[in-house]
């Protein structure tokens, strides 16, 4: 089964839901970064391992839209799962083809939403 990228700039979210995700039998990566996450999931080894991003909304630098609008570019497939608590947030991501969840969520929606999403047919027409 493919991996999940975490992408949260706060170190104990990340640890927390791959903990929550490892429990869940779902192994996952950690990035505080989204400029390395991109490299990442760009690459043919992020390519080949990821089949899922969970990320936050808000991060300094690149926030999680601006993120996602810059790994449609390369990716329009991959399951992307944006993890706020903002409910309004929602309205940065339309037209993106995200999954939104608001804090606090519970660990067995967020286990099930990534085991689904980790069931989509594998990606095509990605340009490196």
């Amino acid at each position: 089964m493919k991996q999940v990228l975490l992408l949260d700039d706060d170190l104990t979210q990340l640890s927390v839901r791959q903990l929550l995700l490892r429990r869940g039998g779902v192994e996952s990566q950690i990035s505080t970064n989204p400029s390395e996450a991109l490299n990442l999931l760009a690459s043919d080894a992020g390519r080949e391992a990821i089949g899922v991003v969970i990320t936050d909304h808000l991060m300094p630098g690149i926030d999680g839209a601006e993120f996602v609008r810059r790994l449609r570019a390369f990716d329009p497939h991959i399951p992307v799962i944006v993890v706020s608590g903002l409910p309004d947030a929602e309205e940065a991501y339309r037209g993106q083809e995200v999954m939104f969840l608001v804090k606090p969520c519970e660990p067995e929606d967020l286990i099930a939403l990534v085991k689904a999403a980790l069931t989509v047919p594998q990606r095509k027409d990605v340009v490196a």
